[in-house]
């Protein structure tokens, strides 16, 4: 289980932010064409930058970690830098042996520059077209769904909602609310989740990531979510006694007996104070327990991370093998806003045959 051979296992990827994955030279350039003159002081290199996005958002504090956004939303204000920003992002996950993925951004975060909402969906979509069609010609496959985020402190949430079922057919997989947890609760968005579900429509939301069980229950019990960003803090209601047996509380129960995926980020918590350790980090002990638990990136170019880096963490931290690996990107691939006979093609006739070679190769037969 080296880092090459996690590299080149395939990996889906559900929870990873189109602005949060930039490449560094890109915001430089992009800051250059646009006029753009608010990125923080750096060493005028695109590695220095990206050591900036890293180091400021290794804060212990979701709100510090959430403002570092401001620099790349900054530059993805036209169409042409949304386009490339997307294409970018699919060519960068499929030489990182990703093969489905999907991404998400606010629309409503991109209007400065005149587009509308449609226009903005539009160019995203265009660019991750573009993105998996430059993939496939350098022998990568992938495929890229876009989930359409409201800001769960704005009031745009069934407009967004709205947006999402309107480009359902044209590359909008889903929809999600995203944003700082404490104060601002998932039922205050109700209207645009009784709409998604009217339209039978999928969504996620994020709860559980810096608050507490409440916006778990919220999300799934009021709101219906059918899979939890994060979901760190379903934790507090496991019991785990000094013999190591774990006692589930209802709605930990729940969320297990549903099956209700949860789109963990490691590094990302660590960053922002949900988690101490790769060691400590809740996926572990949700594995064990068989909890429907996928690995994500959250935010590549602030958390300075790649799905390989994530599942090489993992590794070391609980000596995760190909098996493990296998089992998270077949949770994630039955958890995906895919067509299901999409989803079966993806499991049966890719990533399993992809994974018993990759076994046959790291553990040949002996002479």
């Amino acid at each position: 289980m080296d880092e090459e051979l996690i590299r080149r296992a395939p990996k889906a990827l559900l929870h990873d932010h189109l602005d949060g994955g930039l490449r560094p030279q890109t915001v430089i350039e992009l800051a250059d064409e646009y006029g753009y003159a608010n990125l923080p002081q750096y060493d005028g290199t695109a590695d220095g930058l990206g050591r900036w996005f890293a180091e400021a958002a290794d804060s212990g504090s979701l709100p510090r970690y959430l403002e570092t956004f401001e620099h790349t939303v900054g530059v993805m204000q036209h169409a042409d830098a949304l386009f490339r920003v997307a294409a970018e992002c699919a060519e960068d996950l499929a030489a990182d042996g990703v093969v489905y993925a999907e991404s998400r951004y606010a629309p409503e975060q991109h209007l400065e520059a005149g587009l509308s909402l449609d226009e903005v969906v539009e160019a995203v979509d265009a660019g991750f077209r573009e993105g998996e069609r430059r993939a496939a010609a350098a022998g990568n496959r992938i495929q890229v769904g876009t989930l359409l985020t409201a800001m769960r402190h704005a009031a745009r949430s069934s407009e967004i909602a709205e947006l999402a079922v309107r480009h359902r057919d044209r590359g909008v997989s889903g929809f999600d609310i995203a944003g700082a947890e404490a104060g601002y609760p998932p039922t205050r968005h109700l209207d645009a989740f009784e709409y998604l579900r009217r339209e039978n429509f999928h969504f996620t939301i994020h709860a559980g990531e810096a608050f507490g069980l409440p916006s778990i229950w919220e999300a799934l019990q009021w709101c219906g979510a059918d899979r939890l960003g994060h979901g760190n803090t379903i934790m507090d209601d496991i019991l785990v006694d000094a013999d190591g047996k774990a006692t589930l509380g209802r709605l930990a129960a729940y969320v297990r007996d549903k099956r209700i995926p949860l789109e963990m980020c490691p590094t990302s918590n660590l960053q922002t104070g949900a988690a101490r350790s790769y060691e400590s980090h809740p996926i572990g002990l949700l594995r064990e327990l068989h909890f429907r638990v996928t690995v994500n990136t959250d935010n590549r170019l602030m958390s300075s991370t790649s799905m390989t880096r994530e599942f090489t963490e993992l590794h070391k931290a609980h000596g995760y093998t190909l098996e493990d690996m296998q089992w998270f990107t077949i949770n994630a691939l039955k958890s995906a806003f895919l067509a299901f006979d999409q989803r079966l093609e993806l499991i049966n006739e890719h990533v399993k045959p992809a994974y018993e070679r990759l076994r046959a190769e790291a553990s040949p037969p002996p002479a």
